[in-house]
């Protein structure tokens, strides 16, 4: 397979691939609307069957849930309380493949302490599940395990792992394993597959309208390209709405009663210095409301998350101060050392769509699942809602198997044996690491974290190095990452502004107490001629990233939603949505109808 790169050209090839559609016999098989991970998953999983794909995505890909999950690829140990195995047998087997075959670079084995409270029968009873958990990962697939076994740990054993766990907290505690992911990446790879394999992906296309016939049946939509405000029809035999939180308001694009509900719950996860805590591992404990994670990564600590209702706006959800102090309260109730908002460097919300009850009235058919349902409310539409981030290969699975009906017998899915790019050639690049590493002066962290990057495709940054060897070095404000990953996100990764570079293709948004703002002139500089700006440009893509940061930081000193949705929004977008139907209220995505609908959760 030739790895195609995510470039302007490759958009604009992309958008003028869509517009052909429109000539006589030229119509898609399926148009995907929403570039998060499940829409990315059903564009791979549909061009791999040999159909003529595209996909579009309003904003940046990953932009909306999927870069703002718990970035855990889990099982669901909870779902065993509720005694549902198939779940998790389902969620482990796609959580083992993706370890060991789809995306071994992207995702690596994370072990966390349940602590335990009681000698006796508490770990008795969290033991026995634990060992379920284990077992159906041994069974799920009939490959080599992925993950070690679980362990039972003493008081002292608990502590030597984790010295800053406090010592009256628990009496001991198992290490079980599971896997964490760099969520905005997986999707930005899901795409950049898709397209290697043929299929069209534009971002910043904005979905306006869905083509009727006079019966009713979706025939295609029309989009715009928000980049240069052009209008323009595509045809599409299917047209699956892949929009999340947004599932409601898009499928209404169709005029028809059915579809699906969802609801929007908000999550949220702060960032603290990996120093600050110590610890060798993670910790998972439960709540009143949900379950919190103290998540390890290379330089710091994820901890999160909540679960609240959410009214407010679609697009940008913000950690408020409540929901930060949350977080720390119960982080606090188990930490020899208490953290505090000073210890915050960085902060992000994210909205979990969650799927109710039964579909609408007037919905055609429909495919239930335990997590996700797939339903057509109307010919020609399909939607799939609920899921998590874990299983997004399934739910693409079901949807384009719903979406082509009887076609799916002999066009059956083979995404569980297609690696994604940076996959293959992976292990032979980690062998020639440690001479890499020597060539270009990088240390054993350094290589690590771009192997986890980008995998076999380190040889296309190298390129770029033996090109211009300064790109070799560390950004001077923003050390974690050096030039040529900057040049590389929009040379082949699909990043159009600044906000998609630090937001998606790196994460100095909440890696960074400056939410990378003392390295964007540097970045500029980067990238600024390869997209063809001149200095207003420039200028103006620097004074809209300052303000969306400055918002952030606003909204996170305010009490509740209401107040930091005002604070946030003060500052525009720099690709700002169409309204669609009218005037659009906070709430509402682009290609949504005037009018609010309910929002929804993110689940990973």
């Amino acid at each position: 397979m030739r790895t195609a790169p995510l470039t302007v050209q490759a958009r604009q090839d992309a958008l003028d691939a869509l517009r052909r559609t429109d000539e006589r016999d030229g119509e898609l098989d399926v148009l995907v609307i929403g570039g998060g991970v499940t829409g990315a998953g059903i564009a791979l999983d549909a061009v791999t069957r040999g159909l003529s794909t595209g996909i579009v995505e309003a904003q940046d890909w990953a932009s909306g849930t999927s870069s703002r999950s718990s970035k855990l690829v889990h099982g669901g140990l909870r779902y065993l309380q509720m005694l549902d195995f198939h779940l998790v047998r389902e969620a482990l087997t796609e959580r083992d493949l993706l370890i060991t075959r789809l995306a071994p670079h992207l995702v690596k084995p994370v072990s966390f302490l349940y602590p335990l409270e009681n000698r006796v029968w508490e770990r008795a009873y969290v033991g026995a599940g634990v060992a379920l958990y284990d077992t159906l990962a041994s069974v799920s697939g009939g490959r080599r395990r992925a993950m070690p076994i679980h362990r039972h740990l003493t008081r002292k054993g608990m502590e030597r792992l984790f010295p800053d766990l406090r010592h009256d907290a628990a009496v001991g505690a198992v290490r079980y394993w599971d896997a964490s992911v760099d969520d905005a990446r997986l999707v930005e790879t899901l795409v950049r597959t898709a397209v290697s394999y043929g299929a069209h992906a534009a971002s910043r296309t904005q979905l306006v309208r869905l083509h009727t016939t006079s019966g009713g049946a979706v025939t295609g939509a029309e989009l715009v390209d928000l980049e240069t405000g052009e209008h323009f029809d595509v045809r599409a035999r299917n047209v699956i709405n892949a929009t999340g939180v947004w599932t409601e308001k898009t499928e209404a694009l169709a005029e028809t009663e059915g579809g699906l509900r969802v609801l929007a719950s908000k999550g949220i996860h702060i960032v603290v210095p990996r120093k600050r805590i110590e610890g060798n591992t993670g910790l998972i404990l439960q709540t009143e409301k949900s379950v919190l994670f103290i998540i390890p990564w290379s330089r710091y600590w994820v901890i999160g998350t909540t679960d609240t209702p959410y009214e407010q706006d679609l697009t940008h959800p913000v950690a408020t101060s409540a929901d930060i102090d949350y977080v720390i309260e119960h982080a606090n109730q188990v930490l020899a050392r208490p953290i505090s908002r000073e210890d915050v460097i960085g902060t992000w919300a994210g909205l979990r769509p969650l799927l109710q009850p039964g579909t609408k009235e007037g919905t055609s058919s429909a495919k239930v699942s335990r997590e996700h349902t797939v339903a057509s409310p109307t010919p020609g539409l399909t939607v799939i809602a609920g899921g998590k981030l874990t299983t997004y290969r399934v739910m693409a699975k079901d949807a384009v198997d719903f979406a082509i009906g009887s076609r799916a017998t002999t066009l059956p899915s083979i995404t569980d044996d297609v690696p994604l790019v940076g996959a293959e050639g992976l292990r032979v690049v980690q062998r020639q690491a440690r001479a890499i590493a020597a060539r270009y002066g990088w240390d054993r962290p350094r290589m690590d974290h771009l192997l986890h990057r980008y995998g076999s495709l380190l040889h296309e940054l190298t390129d770029m190095i033996d090109e211009r060897p300064e790109l070799a070095e560390p950004l001077r404000n923003a050390p974690a990452y050096i030039g040529a990953e900057v040049l590389y996100a929009v040379t082949h990764e699909g990043a159009l502004h600044l906000d998609d570079v630090l937001m998606h293709r790196t994460r100095l948004n909440y890696e960074q107490a400056d939410k990378g703002v003392g390295a964007l002139e540097e970045i500029a500089d980067l990238i600024g001629p390869v997209l063809g700006w001149d200095d207003a440009t420039r200028e103006r893509e620097i004074a809209a990233y300052r303000a969306r940061a400055a918002a952030e930081d606003a909204a996170a000193a305010e009490a509740d939603d209401e107040s930091a949705e005002r604070v946030r929004l003060a500052a525009e977008d720099i690709t700002p949505l169409l309204p669609v139907g009218g005037e659009v209220d906070p709430g509402t995505k682009p290609g949504s109808p005037s009018g609010r609908g309910t929002a929804a959760p993110y689940g990973t």
